[in-house]
Protein backbone atom coordinates (compact mmCIF):
# COMPACT_ATOMS: atom_id res chain seq x y z
CA UNK A 1 0.00 0.00 0.00
CA UNK A 2 0.92 3.53 -0.74
CA UNK A 3 0.21 6.72 1.59
CA UNK A 4 2.59 8.65 -0.62
CA UNK A 5 0.98 12.12 -1.23
CA UNK A 6 0.87 12.92 -4.85
CA UNK A 7 3.62 15.65 -5.47
CA UNK A 8 3.69 18.36 -8.11
CA UNK A 9 6.55 16.96 -10.53
CA UNK A 10 7.51 21.13 -11.02
CA UNK A 11 7.88 21.13 -7.20
CA UNK A 12 9.92 18.09 -7.16
CA UNK A 13 12.58 19.75 -9.51
CA UNK A 14 12.59 22.98 -7.88
CA UNK A 15 13.06 21.40 -4.44
CA UNK A 16 15.92 19.37 -6.76
CA UNK A 17 17.65 22.23 -7.83
CA UNK A 18 18.01 24.33 -4.84
CA UNK A 19 19.30 21.17 -2.98
CA UNK A 20 21.89 20.88 -5.29
CA UNK A 21 22.87 24.79 -5.83
CA UNK A 22 22.88 24.23 -2.14
CA UNK A 23 25.58 21.90 -2.08
CA UNK A 24 27.37 23.39 -4.90
CA UNK A 25 27.53 26.36 -3.41
CA UNK A 26 29.30 25.02 -0.51
CA UNK A 27 31.36 22.67 -2.38
CA UNK A 28 32.77 25.44 -4.97
CA UNK A 29 33.61 27.30 -1.30
CA UNK A 30 31.36 30.26 -2.59
CA UNK A 31 30.47 30.91 0.95
CA UNK A 32 29.61 34.15 0.47
CA UNK A 33 26.60 33.50 -1.60
CA UNK A 34 25.35 30.72 1.07
CA UNK A 35 23.24 33.01 3.46
CA UNK A 36 21.49 34.06 0.10
CA UNK A 37 19.34 30.39 0.07
CA UNK A 38 17.55 31.39 3.47
CA UNK A 39 14.87 33.58 4.40
CA UNK A 40 15.72 36.58 6.81
CA UNK A 41 14.22 34.80 9.55
CA UNK A 42 15.51 31.71 8.93
CA UNK A 43 16.99 29.18 11.47
CA UNK A 44 19.65 27.08 10.95
CA UNK A 45 21.17 24.04 12.88
CA UNK A 46 23.65 21.60 13.35
CA UNK A 47 22.79 18.82 15.63
CA UNK A 48 23.72 15.29 16.66
CA UNK A 49 20.98 12.75 15.73
CA UNK A 50 20.89 11.86 19.56
CA UNK A 51 20.46 15.01 20.59
CA UNK A 52 17.29 15.90 17.72
CA UNK A 53 16.22 12.63 18.54
CA UNK A 54 15.75 13.37 22.35
CA UNK A 55 14.79 17.21 21.61
CA UNK A 56 17.87 18.44 23.64
CA UNK A 57 18.46 22.36 22.50
CA UNK A 58 22.21 21.34 22.77
CA UNK A 59 23.53 21.98 18.76
CA UNK A 60 27.36 22.55 17.21
CA UNK A 61 25.70 25.27 15.69
CA UNK A 62 22.39 27.61 15.84
CA UNK A 63 22.15 30.28 14.12
CA UNK A 64 18.51 31.96 14.09
CA UNK A 65 18.88 35.19 11.45
CA UNK A 66 20.16 35.64 8.04
CA UNK A 67 22.38 37.79 9.53
CA UNK A 68 23.67 35.65 11.46
CA UNK A 69 24.50 33.30 8.40
CA UNK A 70 26.36 36.43 7.03
CA UNK A 71 28.63 36.57 10.23
CA UNK A 72 29.41 33.41 10.24
CA UNK A 73 30.52 33.66 6.95
CA UNK A 74 32.63 36.66 7.64
CA UNK A 75 34.65 35.35 10.76
CA UNK A 76 35.50 32.02 8.82
CA UNK A 77 37.01 34.30 6.01
CA UNK A 78 38.79 37.03 8.41
CA UNK A 79 38.76 35.43 11.94
CA UNK A 80 38.80 31.71 11.80
CA UNK A 81 42.22 29.65 11.32
CA UNK A 82 41.72 26.20 10.65
CA UNK A 83 43.26 23.45 8.23
CA UNK A 84 42.30 24.35 4.76
CA UNK A 85 40.41 22.03 2.83
CA UNK A 86 37.39 21.42 0.48
CA UNK A 87 34.01 19.35 0.70
CA UNK A 88 32.37 17.55 -1.88
CA UNK A 89 28.12 17.21 -1.00
CA UNK A 90 26.50 13.81 -2.23
CA UNK A 91 23.07 14.40 -1.55
CA UNK A 92 19.58 12.19 -2.37
CA UNK A 93 16.71 12.75 -3.92
CA UNK A 94 15.10 14.98 -1.87
CA UNK A 95 11.35 13.61 0.29
CA UNK A 96 8.72 16.20 0.03
CA UNK A 97 6.77 15.49 3.06
CA UNK A 98 4.40 17.79 3.16
CA UNK A 99 3.16 21.30 1.69
CA UNK A 100 0.51 23.70 2.44
CA UNK A 101 1.08 26.54 0.00
CA UNK A 102 2.72 28.61 1.97
CA UNK A 103 5.56 25.83 3.06
CA UNK A 104 6.99 22.91 1.94
CA UNK A 105 8.94 20.18 4.54
CA UNK A 106 11.56 17.94 2.92
CA UNK A 107 14.00 15.57 3.92
CA UNK A 108 16.85 14.50 2.65
CA UNK A 109 20.05 11.99 2.69
CA UNK A 110 23.53 13.77 2.33
CA UNK A 111 27.14 13.03 3.03
CA UNK A 112 29.65 15.07 3.10
CA UNK A 113 33.54 14.07 2.49
CA UNK A 114 36.47 16.60 3.19
CA UNK A 115 39.42 16.67 1.49
CA UNK A 116 42.45 18.82 3.26
CA UNK A 117 45.79 19.83 1.22
CA UNK A 118 47.27 16.31 1.20
CA UNK A 119 44.14 15.33 -1.62
CA UNK A 120 42.88 12.84 1.12
CA UNK A 121 39.65 12.59 1.01
CA UNK A 122 37.32 11.57 4.19
CA UNK A 123 33.60 11.42 5.32
CA UNK A 124 33.30 14.35 7.07
CA UNK A 125 29.83 13.80 8.20
CA UNK A 126 26.07 11.50 7.12
CA UNK A 127 23.01 12.33 8.16
CA UNK A 128 20.18 14.03 6.79
CA UNK A 129 18.69 17.66 6.00
CA UNK A 130 15.36 18.43 7.70
CA UNK A 131 14.28 21.25 5.63
CA UNK A 132 11.14 24.08 5.64
CA UNK A 133 10.95 26.00 2.69
CA UNK A 134 9.26 28.87 2.11
CA UNK A 135 9.08 31.47 -1.17
CA UNK A 136 10.03 34.66 -1.34
CA UNK A 137 9.37 36.61 -4.01
CA UNK A 138 8.18 33.36 -6.00
CA UNK A 139 11.42 31.80 -5.18
CA UNK A 140 11.86 28.63 -2.32
CA UNK A 141 14.59 29.20 -0.22
CA UNK A 142 15.48 27.54 3.15
CA UNK A 143 13.33 28.94 6.25
CA UNK A 144 14.52 25.87 8.70
CA UNK A 145 17.18 23.54 8.18
CA UNK A 146 18.09 21.52 10.21
CA UNK A 147 21.19 19.19 9.24
CA UNK A 148 21.21 16.00 11.95
CA UNK A 149 24.62 14.12 11.21
CA UNK A 150 24.89 10.73 12.07
CA UNK A 151 28.45 10.63 12.46
CA UNK A 152 29.16 10.21 16.22
CA UNK A 153 32.41 12.05 15.88
CA UNK A 154 33.46 15.00 14.12
CA UNK A 155 37.02 14.70 13.36
CA UNK A 156 37.57 18.80 13.49
CA UNK A 157 35.22 21.53 13.93
CA UNK A 158 32.74 22.89 12.15
CA UNK A 159 33.86 25.80 9.87
CA UNK A 160 32.42 25.38 6.76
CA UNK A 161 28.48 24.83 6.68
CA UNK A 162 26.82 21.64 5.72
Amino acid sequence: MNNSPIIDPQLQAEVTTLLARYATCIDNDELEEWPDFFTEDCVYIVQSRENFDRNLPISAINCDSRAMLVDRIVSLREANIYAEHCYRHVISAPLILSTDGEQVSVETSYVVFSTPLDGTSRVFSVGRYMDKLARVDGILKFKEKIAIFDTNSIRTQIVTPI
